[in-house]
């Protein structure tokens, strides 16, 4: 079930902050939270204070202890305890016992208050008036790099990561300028401009600046391409930090090391430390996030059969899902339909020509994709609208005894009648985008429609709850759907007669609906904005029956919130999903709820910035 927590204060009408507001506010409060000013209070003299004997003196409370700053220490730092083998710039040198020490006690620390290194993480460029207004209009000092923080980055030379890997190594490409002139400095990846809170793909480089580099290498590089990197890297660490220092701020000295030895001494004595091997084999058990990503994605997307021998997933080429293993083979398929943003409606003499095609050999054909096609009114007897002619299309090949053809032709200019196959061949159509779902969805609901005779609230809920597809749609594909449901399910081949027995009276929730469900990432848990939280006919419908719901207030009515219950509805205050509220006070609390809707057997629905809870709750159940 989903889960909500509720305010009494009215919603905010801004939540998030948009990319470019006229104007910037960083107060993140209800108003009701706001202390009122004394001045605006009237005054009532308490009187003389009463005379009490013998009454000991009560001193002042005592101010509270400021609460230390976390910082982060490692055992590279002071570098004294290691050889020097670089003078000028400063290189030493370690084993890969020490790396493996130095790994496991920065592991083992608790890391510094988000506050302490953002938003200076988020990527603050002089340049960027946008990014620096929200983040620092209030206190300048906040744009200062991070004290309290060492880290450890580990770069290969050679920069081939596809062996000899170990785990979170960079390559030197991802840290040092391309630049001949700058080839010694560290790529400058702030955003220049723009506003992002969520700019993970600078974080490599910001993180390696604040931290010890360790240099190793294999059999393809050199001691002296060891040794020319490491020293690239301690003066690209001697720039930043002058280029950095300013006013009384003295920022922590960084140093570089290099591992004594080539690879096989990680891959002998350390084979947890390995990602990938010298032979370019990845370790079955590593916790590779970005793997993990991609089989997540893959588990989402997979292709599936949506209606008899019509399939929906990624494209065949995408890496998202391969074709590999248990996976259905791209070859089974005769016609494959690709919904794409540049493609047009085929017309009817292509059509019936890729129908003669695909008995001999797999045919390609592209089709509008989701938001390409704009709702408009289409005479209720004549052509077909392209969208319809197309379902009808697919329902010929994929199930042609359904739609057998007795009629007699017109004899052809020599006086012959054609000849009809009485008993044509099914076609298998694979109806794909790149992501499986995203660029297919008003293709494959329109089909679900036509095929199955049924309107389009209920092809939405079927596909997704029936046939486990997650769906990416916008308010005009909505629109679109509607406005040819009429039609569709008049001409619809599927169960029923006509359309009086297929129509029934339209939900609450698809006047709310803007195209999009909540992506159901686990049996007992979805991942939705908003949008969704606040049409809860539609988590009805979709057996969501617990609302969690972080810095963004439900807009419920009493009766409502009372139907739910209140054990059923969790509101987070005061966070909201800027870039600068911490949410890890909360995240015990989050889990929590969400771990007692899965004990119950219902799926709960997390919202806004609940996404990295939801990433915790999914490492948690795949067990790494």
């Amino acid at each position: 079930m989903p889960a909500v927590a509720f305010h009494p204060s009215p919603p905010r009408q801004t939540p998030t902050p948009p990319p470019q507001p006229p104007s910037l506010c960083l107060h993140t409060s209800d108003l009701e939270h706001r202390a009122i000013p004394n001045k605006h209070l009237p005054y009532c003299s308490p009187g003389p204070a009463p005379y009490l004997p013998n009454a000991p003196a009560t001193p002042p409370a005592s101010p509270p202890t400021p609460q230390p700053e976390i910082r982060t220490s490692s055992i590279l730092h002071p570098p004294d305890a290691h050889p020097k083998v670089s003078a000028s710039p400063p290189v030493y040198a370690i084993e890969a016992s020490t790396l493996v020490t130095a790994i496991h006690q920065l592991a083992s620390q608790e890391l510094p208050e988000p506050k302490h290194v953002f938003p200076w993480l988020h990527g603050l460029h002089p340049e960027n008036q946008i990014q620096l207004a929200f983040f620092t209009a209030r206190k300048k000092a906040l744009r200062n790099s991070p004290q309290c923080y060492r880290g450890l980055t580990i770069v290969k030379a050679g920069g081939d990561l596809s062996k000899s890997k170990v785990k979170g190594a960079l390559s030197p490409e991802e840290l040092l300028s391309a630049d001949p002139v700058y080839s010694d400095t560290f790529l400058e990846v702030d955003p220049r401009e723009g506003f992002s809170v969520r700019n993970f793909q600078i974080q490599a480089t910001k993180m390696a600046v604040v931290s010890d580099i360790v240099v190793y290498r294999d059999y393809d590089s050199s001691e002296k391409d060891l040794f020319n990197l490491a020293k690239r890297l301690s003066r690209a660490q001697n720039t930043w930090r002058t280029k950095s220092t300013s006013g009384d701020q003295d920022l922590p000295k960084f140093h570089v090391f290099v591992v004594s030895g080539p690879f096989h001494k990680f891959e002998k004595k350390h084979p947890g430390l390995v990602a990938i091997d010298s032979e370019g084999r990845p370790r079955e058990d590593l916790l590779d996030f970005f793997q993990l990503e991609r089989q997540e994605m893959c588990r989402m997307s997979r292709a599936s059969e949506i209606a008899k021998n019509v399939w929906l997933g990624p494209a065949p080429e995408s890496s998202i899902c391969p074709y590999t293993g248990d996976e259905i083979d791209g070859s089974e398929f005769d016609i494959f339909i690709e919904a794409s943003d540049a493609a047009s409606p085929p017309e009817a003499q292509t059509l019936r020509r890729l129908s003669e095609l695909s008995l001999d050999e797999p045919q390609h054909l592209d089709f509008p994709s989701s938001g390409s096609i704009m709702p408009q009114k289409w005479p209720k007897a004549g052509p077909l609208d392209p969208l319809t002619q197309m379902c009808q299309w697919i329902h010929s090949m994929a199930d042609p005894a359904a739609v057998l053809d007795l009629s007699e032709d017109e004899p052809d200019q020599d006086g012959d009648i054609p000849m009809k196959n009485l008993h044509p061949r099914p076609r298998k159509v694979f109806i794909h985008c790149t992501d499986g779902y995203t660029e297919s969805t008003v293709l494959a609901l329109a089909y679900f429609m036509y095929a199955e005779r049924v309107p389009v609230h209920e092809a939405w809920l079927r596909l997704h709850c029936e046939r486990g597809r997650n769906f990416f749609a916008y308010p005009s594909d909505v629109a679109l759907l509607s406005s040819l449901q009429t039609r569709i399910l008049e001409i619809s081949p599927g169960p029923g007669n006509g359309i009086s027995g297929a129509v029934q009276e339209e939900p609450a929730w698809l006047s709310r609906f803007d195209g999009s469900l909540p992506s159901r990432v686990l049996p007992y848990m979805y991942l939705g904005n908003l949008g969704h939280a606040n049409n809860p006919q539609l988590l009805r419908a979709l057996g969501i029956k617990r609302v969690l719901s972080v810095g963004e207030p439900v807009g419920w009515s009493k009766g409502q919130k009372e139907s739910w219950g209140a054990k059923n509805l969790l509101f987070i205050d005061r966070v909201q999903d800027n870039g600068v509220d911490s949410l890890t006070k909360d995240f015990e609390r989050c889990l929590d709820f969400i771990a007692k809707g899965k004990d119950e057997e219902t799926a709960t629905l997390p919202t806004s910035m609940l996404r990295l809870i939801t990433r915790k709750v999914v490492l948690f159940e795949r067990g790494v």
